[in-house]
């Protein structure tokens, strides 16, 4: 008898690669992480921007690159060829004022809502395909862009609490 494989990536004949309602699930989920771990605990635009360890990157540089990254995976499924300069892959914070504090963060909020809906909208047979020719599958690419964001909220996390201990 043929093992089946539990690997999302490999289908028996008839399985189609729907992206699972837990999984469209995680978007408002994620948001709300990143959220939670960018405003909780005294987190300003002071803090923000410190630099707590040489070669880390602060918070609002974490901020800003997810936000980023939210926006290249939306304008890939929908058919961008978006060519990641060091600039859009890690925009600079020049506004360290707690007003551009406060755009950065509704620049994530928009970012990432702009993608839920984008999400919401791809029928089953677009996450077979390719975002743009040569790259990921929609499929890949949606699940990697919500890894990569909760692995950066994660080190935002960690960053707040060498911050606030100091």
């Amino acid at each position: 008898m043929p093992r089946r494989s539990s690997s999302p990536h490999k289908r028996g004949p008839g399985q189609s690669r729907r992206t699972p309602p837990y999984v469209l699930s995680l978007l408002p989920a994620l948001h709300a992480e990143v959220q939670y771990s960018l405003v909780a605990s005294r987190n300003t635009s002071q803090l923000a921007v410190e630099k707590s360890l040489v070669h880390a990157h602060t918070i609002w540089e974490l901020v800003h690159h997810i936000a980023a990254w939210a926006d290249i995976a939306r304008r890939r499924v929908e058919g961008e060829k978006v060519k990641v300069t060091p600039e859009l892959d890690w925009p600079p914070v020049n506004d360290t004022t707690e007003g551009g504090w406060k755009e950065s963060l509704k620049r994530l909020e928009r970012a990432e809502s702009e993608l839920r809906k984008t999400t919401l909208q791809i029928p089953d047979s677009r996450l077979e395909e390719p975002a743009v020719d040569g790259g990921s599958l929609v499929y890949v690419l949606l699940h990697g862009v919500v890894q990569h964001a909760l692995y950066h909220a994660g080190q935002i996390v960690l960053l707040k609490k060498v911050l606030l201990k100091t």
